[in-house]
């Protein structure tokens, strides 16, 4: 496949199966499950303890390191204290009961279609499919039991490969020099956020944003109104590029033919997600 052709098939891939992880950050179920954990009901540490339990009892440094993007100090509020409470083992199946359970309540009737339960053999194909060297955060999750049950089995692979999408898109803006701040402040603009608004950067000190924000106008990717250049936005366009060809490797496994069965199956999913999610 080439290059072009691989990151078009990652592209579309991303935009179908982001909606099946999304459940996991919204609905109600995941963040349940881990708070009978015995964690604290503030969202966040339900979401390190989540996402980073595949990882076992590492330092808060290296969970700041593979996830890139939060500001410093923010992990260290959660890991290790979390794992005084739970355990990585007992989290990773609380999150992964969760959002099995929310994506059955919200698919409804589609949850036992054997359109759903095809998508979850074929997703697994791709996710178990790519190389793990390099990419941290897919290899642990890798190591995790493949669930049989089919929804499950679809968030588990949904998730694979978006963790993996995830590694290569760290590599594509380290490449770019892009830290963590300043990829959301990039990414909020190019969807008509400014760039202090973002979510995940406005509750940052306002020296702290003064600081990201300067280091993007010396650079030329920011003007004078904190406004994407068009340097800015060619940058921005080389990261989701170079994310997509990066994201291609596990459809390697997947024929011409599958790979257009599993765009169907998906499809009517990841509306019906959308639908719900979009609220």
């Amino acid at each position: 496949m080439s290059e072009p052709m691989a990151g078009s098939v990652a592209r579309r891939m991303f935009q179908l199966l982001e909606p099946v992880h999304l459940v996991t950050f919204y609905a109600e179920e995941p963040s349940a499950a881990l708070v009978e954990l015995g964690l604290r009901d503030n969202y966040w540490d339900g979401y390190f303890a989540g996402r980073a339990g595949p990882l076992g009892l590492v330092p808060s440094e290296v969970v700041h390191a593979l996830f890139y993007n939060f500001a410093d100090g923010e992990v260290a509020r959660h890991i290790p204290r979390v794992w005084t409470v739970t355990t990585p083992e007992a989290a990773v199946v609380a999150r992964q009961r969760g959002s099995a359970a929310a994506l059955r309540r919200i698919l409804g009737d589609l949850a036992d279609s054997p359109e759903l339960a095809n998508a979850a053999d074929l997703l697994t194909t791709a996710a178990l499919g790519a190389p793990t060297e390099g990419r941290a955060m897919y290899a642990a999750h890798r190591a995790l039991p493949i669930p049989d049950e089919p929804v499950a089995r679809l968030w588990h692979a949904g998730t694979l490969l978006r963790e993996h999408r995830g590694d290569g898109h760290i590599a594509a803006l380290v490449t770019e020099g892009v830290g963590g701040a300043e990829a959301h402040m990039l990414h909020g603009l190019s969807e008509g956020t400014p760039a202090r608004k973002f979510g995940r950067v406005h509750h940052l000190p306002a020296a702290r944003l003064d600081e990201v924000v300067r280091g993007l106008q010396a650079r030329g990717l920011l003007d004078a109104a904190e406004a994407l250049t068009d340097e800015g936005r060619a940058t921005k366009a080389r990261i989701e590029a170079h994310t997509d060809r990066l994201a291609a490797a596990p459809y390697d496994a997947l024929g011409a033919a599958d790979l257009e069965r599993l765009e169907a199956d998906l499809a009517p999913i990841a509306g019906r997600l959308d639908a719900v999610g979009s609220r």
